[in-house]
Order: structure tokens, then sequence, then C-alpha cells
């Protein structure tokens, strides 16, 4: 288990929230992925869609993991919503050449959210993730009342909030033992 604290981009700060820490967890055929938002009495959730994939889910409060293979021009970018929805997109160099991501199985997603505290997690198989090790980002962009928008990473790159830029993806999982 490996827990971060995200930063938000100077840029845009947000309104209520104090931190966000993000744990990732390797659990045999699963991911499991944890964000914990403190100061969440702000925060936007989006309404309940039901499972399924759905772009544009980073137009609200989201969360994100971008693996990359060492070595590799290529990453893996998944976005979860609190709706439920989700998405997977392969990409062969910065931003270029995206495709969907086959899964064999959909994420699961749940959030907890009370007055001062939201968590947020998720359980990916493993089946559908490029084989370890990675570098690997974590992020959210969280909304809160008002249209307010704040980006969280782990590190932010000089210049626009950009959670594709490989200076992002700044932690390492190495491949499970035995394997």
């Amino acid at each position: 288990m490996q827990t971060h604290s995200l930063v938000p981009h100077s840029e845009f700060a947000p309104l209520a929230v104090l931190g966000i820490t993000a744990r990732i967890t390797p659990d045999g055929d699963w991911l499991r992925l944890r964000w914990r938002i403190e100061g969440a009495q702000k925060l936007v959730v989006p309404p309940f869609a039901g499972k399924g994939r759905a772009d544009g889910l980073w137009q609200t409060t989201c969360f994100e993991l971008f693996l990359q293979v060492p070595e590799s021009g290529g990453y893996t970018e998944l976005n979860l919503s609190p709706s439920e929805r989700w998405n997977a997109y392969d990409f062969t160099a910065y931003r270029e050449g995206m495709s969907e991501r086959p899964f064999p199985h959909e994420p699961s997603c749940a959030m907890r959210k009370g007055e001062a505290l939201a968590i947020f997690d998720a359980a990916v198989p493993r089946s559908a993730l490029p084989q370890a090790p990675w570098r690997y980002g974590l992020s959210a962009v969280i909304e809160e009342e008002g249209g307010r928008k704040s980006y969280w990473a782990l590190a932010h790159p000089d210049g626009k909030p950009d959670f594709h830029d490989a200076g992002c993806f700044v932690a390492e999982l190495a491949a499970p033992q035995g394997t």
C-alpha cells in the first residue's frame, strides 16, 4: 500500500477542500484505490448514473490514475466518477494515439460524503491494466459549489494543469512478487 498527499495546482485554489490523500493498494486480482478529501462541505458530487463508460468525466468531480510502463512513451489513463461512470484510454505518446482500453470487468466505485470528509473508493481489475512495474500519477478534479474547480496531483509541471504530462507520473509500483 502506498499513500500520497496530492497538491492543488497553484492557479486553481480550492474553495473549502483542505487536502487530498490518495492510496493505491495491489490486492490479488484487483488494484484498490482510495482518495480522501478533507474539507468536503462544498464538494459537488455528480449524481448517480450507473455503471458504464462515459467521456468527459473530468468536467466535474472525477478521480484519475495514469500508468506508464518505464521506458515507454505510451501510457494508460483511467477516469473514475462518483456517478459510477468510468473510462480507460491508452495513448501511444503524450496526448497522441488515444484509444479506448478494453476491460474484462468494469471497475467498481463508491463515494461516501460527510460534512468535513469524503472518501472515494475504486477497485480495478488488474487484468485490464498494463503489466507492472509502473510509473504512475494519481490525480483528482474537484468541483465545489459555484462551479469552482481545483486540480490535484502528486506533482504539477509548469503551466496549466495537465495530468497527462509525464512530470505528474512521479510514483512507482513494482511488479507483484512471483510474476
